[in-house]
Order: structure tokens, then C-alpha cells, then sequence
């Protein structure tokens, strides 16, 4: 069973403008909207409308060769990047039920021969990942994580490639003082905000967070820099 995601009901814009961005974009047709409405009906926690759109966009833009997706989830995303790219695509993932769907979804989609589910515990797969392996990488996967997994997916990030990370804004609460957090997230929290000092404003690298979905944070790799102090905590 899927745990419920309390934020995918706290938008970081108003309801309106969500609502139309995702609307009144073009829409998906074929196996990808079918995929996308089973989501919506059980709940899954998959990309919104609104990042899917943009996705689009910007995989057109940067024509990626090698993909790599942290936390495959039922294979949406994996699907929508091997739709709009010619992109090789591996996607980890260690959930048994989620890989069972995703294979299925990659099974009746075509996919298996662009798509390769890396099955088990996406920090010890990162860690044997050769280096400057992928030209995009999207993470979503355990937020609490994603500090962790961060030097990794730098090491074998291409230069001038990109990370996109989702989830980061967590419905706004990101930005509250750590006691108002409730101690359940706290420490997602903690390391989120830990995760985006980082980031942020750091000289290796070029960031910014769209307010799209639950904030996407979109890193470009500038140079190599080894941040593997942040494996230490």
C-alpha cells in the first residue's frame, strides 16, 4: 500500500494558477495519459502535470544521452523521459511493488530495451556508478536522503550536465523555523534546508527552484568539486 503524501494537497502557488498550469497545458495522450489518470485515481505519488509539461520542454532542450532517474516509483517518469528523448534510461529503485508495476508499465509500454530498473538501495548504487557517466539526473526519492546521495550524483554527473531534484519546497513548510515542524518531518526537513545551503550558492555549480509541483530545484554541474563532506555527517 502507498503511503498518503499530505503536501501533493498543499500547492506552493494558489490553487488557481496550479490549476491552470496543470489544465490548460497540453496534455498527454495514448498509454502516458492512461499512466498518468491510475496515478491520479490511487493516489500515486508521481510528477505533476505542470512538471511533466516542463520536462518536455526542457529535455528537448538539453537532448540528454544518458539518463538516470533516483526512485522510480510505477515508472511515470521514466516513461515520459523515454517518450521525448532517445536518451538510455536507468532508474532506481528499491520498493518490490513499486519495481513490480514498473516493469509491467515498461513491459506494456515497449520500453524494456531503453529502460533498465536498478533494483535495491539507491546510495549503494550511486556509490558504484562510474563517474561522469549521465548527462541528466532526476532525483526523487527519500527527501531526507537527498543530501546524502548528493555528492554521488555530482561525481557522475558530465560536466555542464544537470540534476533536477523534486519535492524541495515540502507545500511551503521548508521555509518555517524547526520547532513548528512536526517531529515526524523534522528531520527531512532539517536536511532539506542542510541540502539547499549547499546548493543554493555554491561556486561548482548553477541552481534555481521553480515553484512547480512541490518546488523543483534544477542544478547545472560547472565543474568538478568533491563533496563528499557530506557523505560525513
Amino acid at each position: 500500500m502507498t503511503k498518503r503524501n499530505e503536501m501533493m494537497d498543499r500547492p506552493v502557488i494558489n490553487k488557481e494558477v496550479r490549476d491552470f498550469l496543470r489544465k490548460d497545458q497540453k496534455q498527454l495522450s495514448g498509454h502516458l495519459k492512461e499512466l498518468q489518470n491510475i496515478a491520479s485515481e490511487r493516489r500515486n505519488p508521481v510528477i505533476p502535470h505542470e512538471t511533466v509539461s516542463y520536462f518536455i520542454w526542457l529535455l528537448d532542450q538539453l537532448k540528454p544521452n544518458k539518463i538516470l532517474e533516483v526512485g522510480t516509483a510505477i515508472g511515470f517518469s521514466a516513461s515520459i523521459f523515454a517518450e521525448y528523448t532517445e536518451a538510455k534510461i536507468q532508474t532506481i529503485e528499491r520498493n518490490p511493488e513499486m519495481i513490480e508495476r514498473a516493469k509491467a508499465n515498461f513491459e506494456d509500454f515497449g520500453l524494456t530495451d531503453r529502460v533498465e530498473i536498478l533494483e535495491g538501495q539507491a546510495g549503494e548504487w550511486l556509490e558504484k556508478l562510474p563517474a561522469d557517466t549521465f548527462d541528466f539526473i532526476f532525483m526523487d526519492s527519500a527527501k531526507a536522503k537527498y543530501y546524502d546521495f548528493f555528492p554521488d550524483c555530482m561525481r557522475i554527473l558530465q560536466t555542464d550536465g544537470v540534476l533536477a531534484v523534486d519535492d524541495v519546497l515540502q507545500g511551503g513548510t521548508i521555509l518555517q523555523p524547526t520547532e513548528e515542524i512536526p517531529r515526524r518531518v523534522r528531520k527531512i526537513h532539517k536536511k532539506l534546508n542542510a541540502f539547499l545551503e549547499v546548493v543554493l550558492d555554491h561556486p561548482a555549480l548553477i541552481s534555481t527552484i521553480l515553484p512547480i509541483g512541490d518546488g523543483l530545484l534544477l542544478i547545472t554541474k560547472k565543474e568538478d568539486f568533491d563533496f563528499s563532506f557530506m557523505k560525513e555527517e
